[in-house]
């Protein structure tokens, strides 16, 4: 391998060959001397200009190195992150791929799934009791084939006016996505 420079300027132009004879340019995004990992901003390989590849790239495993344009200016200080934020971020997104994935293990039609995971999407006391969806531990239930007449319970609480909402919309959803459906399927016949 060529000579490895002690530091890589953020911002600079890199390009280099790895030891599988595949070229890398980019922007420098990090650089890790310690370990010897180069991290960099390519252009797409999509062809997409709104967005980037970026590559970690093992030096210990790169033939050639060239420095294509030095970026001698101090690169913007980059925002501090919310740390916070993004672990709340994480754990919605768990609890969701959860409540999906419950959705999913249960032995329903995929009407009964769908409508799970819409209701789940707002309401987290959400669970499956046999292939009944139970809302808000009993105050709403719905049963097999989850059409509006299948809600139960009490009919004058805000909870089962709610959920028939909730019921509604999703069911004109999935008749505007299936009209759309065949509308698309007609028109490419």
């Amino acid at each position: 391998m060529a000579a490895v420079l002690d530091y890589f300027s953020i911002g600079s132009t890199v390009w280099c060959r790895t030891c599988y004879n595949t070229e890398i340019e980019g922007e420098v995004m990090a650089f890790d001397p310690q370990v010897k990992i180069l991290i960099l901003k390519c252009t797409s390989s999509s062809g997409d200009s709104k967005l980037n590849d970026v590559h970690f790239v093992n030096l210990s495993l790169v033939s050639e190195l060239q420095v294509k344009k030095e970026v001698t200016s101090v690169p913007e200080v980059p925002q501090s992150l919310n740390l916070q934020r993004l672990n709340t971020r994480v754990r919605n997104q768990v609890d969701k791929k959860r409540r999906i994935l419950q959705a999913i293990s249960a032995n329903v039609s995929s009407e009964g799934q769908s409508l799970f995971i819409a209701i789940a999407k707002t309401i987290k006391e959400v669970r499956w009791r046999n292939s009944d969806i139970v809302v808000w531990n009993q105050e709403v239930i719905i049963s097999p084939p989850y059409q509006l007449e299948n809600i139960r319970g009490d009919t004058k609480s805000k909870e089962y006016n709610y959920i028939k909402k909730v019921v509604e919309k999703h069911m004109k959803d999935l008749a505007m996505n299936s009209q759309n459906t065949t509308q698309v399927q007609n028109t490419t016949q």
